[in-house]
């Protein structure tokens, strides 16, 4: 069975990652529903609602068929509804009023299905129970910034789990999506689950293409560029011979230039073809390792660089977790963020695809989990007008890519 465009109409990352825990990779389209304004009779009914308003408003939107989710989330206690805090202020109120109680977390699902013109609504409806925390532990929390922008100033898979003492029924929902509810309403509509599976993407190269990478990528000018932008973020300003990593280290040359402005670097890359042109860039610093088991002890590494990487993963969060286990103290990990839509329909992807993986709140929100703190950026120019990733015309600016830095607390 062909395989069915399937919309998410949320900005959730934790609904986003959950459908791609379970094997779906959506297409989301943010619908941009004002919730603030939106009413309900009952804390269910305006999670329902919300739903609704959400998948309508992206299907009106699209100019092909689609099967479209729309998911909203509201936290009941005594009857009020609890969405996004918004502010650290409210947040906290809500945090200690909470304490030590619990509440129903009320997820209203809407699938409207344009082939057949069918919209289902349902809710599901999850017992939370929250421990007593304490006011340090609530202060806390509340700096991380996650309970801001979440329903009820909580998450169970965040920051936030080890705050929740017990739940009834579905945990998924809790999360932002009831998978086992969400099949149901799709074989609803003729879309049996296993029809949204599709096998991860594989990103390896022939020797051809390694042979070739260098000049389609901007060649030595860009690696100069993103060299020196990465060696500014480096502890002490780089080039105090302090051991570098570099994840995905392809052929080397931006690992190269590091080593000419005066680090020690070591490579890492799966691809074997890439690696046979770094070894002669990097000649005895390369190895064949996967960046989520990297070769190296604990808090062993100065630093961990990662210029293109996190956008081509399903999942950035176990290469962050053995990036965390790897840098000592005080330690940098330097990666690309956001890459543009344009570089990715010009590498042969779709705009969206993967997208949320390399995105800013994204890698904040999971790198804090592992003591990875964001405390710097620099930028580095894109390629040159007429190479494959530069501007299609003559008009458009050359494009500038953005580099974040997390430190090891």
């Amino acid at each position: 069975m062909k395989r069915p465009r399937f919309v998410l109409a949320s900005a959730s990352p934790a609904r986003l990652q959950t459908l791609r825990d379970a094997g779906v990779e959506p297409e989301v389209i943010v619908s941009g529903v004002d919730e603030d304004n939106v009413t309900a009779d009952s804390p269910g009914e305006l999670a329902r609602t919300l739903a609704v308003l959400k998948a309508r408003a992206v299907v009106a939107t699209l100019d092909d068929h689609a099967t479209v989710l729309g998911c909203d989330s509201v936290l009941e206690i005594d009857g009020v509804a609890y969405g996004k805090p918004g502010t650290a202020e409210v947040a906290r109120e809500r945090l200690r009023a909470m304490r030590g109680r619990s509440g129903i977390l009320h997820t209203g699902h809407c699938i409207f299905d344009t082939s057949t013109r069918r919209e289902l609504r349902e809710l599901a409806s999850t017992v939370v129970h929250f421990a007593d925390l304490t006011d340090d532990e609530i202060d806390a929390y509340v700096e991380t910034g996650e309970p801001l922008v979440v329903a009820g100033s909580f998450t169970v898979d965040g920051l936030g789990g080890p705050f929740v003492t017990g739940i009834e029924g579905d945990y998924h929902n809790v999360v932002g999506v009831s998978l086992p509810l969400l099949r149901r309403m799709l074989a609803e509509v003729g879309i049996p689950w296993p029809a949204l599976w599709q096998s991860p993407a594989k990103f390896e190269y022939n020797e051809v293409e390694a042979a070739r990478y260098d000049e389609t990528r901007g060649g030595t000018g860009r690696a100069q560029a993103a060299a020196a932008a990465v060696n500014s973020l480096l502890p002490d300003g780089g080039g105090r011979g302090g051991r570098v990593v570099e994840l995905a280290v392809g052929t080397g040359i931006v690992a190269a230039e590091l080593v000419a402005l005066g680090n020690l670097v070591h490579g890492v890359d799966l691809s074997s073809a890439m690696l046979q042109h770094a070894k002669v860039r990097l000649p005895g610093h390369v190895a064949a390792a996967d960046a989520t088991v990297l070769p190296f002890a604990d808090r062993r590494c100065d630093a961990v660089v990662a210029v293109w990487l996190l956008h081509l993963l399903d999942d950035s969060e176990p290469v962050l977790a053995e990036v965390a286990r790897v840098l000592r103290p005080g330690g940098v990990f330097i990666t690309t963020t956001e890459k543009p839509n344009s570089t990715r329909y010009a590498s042969g992807r779709g705009q969206s695809e993967k997208q949320s993986q390399d995105a800013l709140p994204h890698l904040v929100a999971r790198a804090a989990q592992y003591g990875l703190i964001l405390d710097g950026a620099a930028t580095f120019p894109g390629p040159t007008k007429g190479s494959p990733d530069a501007a299609t015309t003559e008009t458009t600016p050359q494009a500038t890519y953005p580099l974040i830095r997390f430190r090891r607390s």
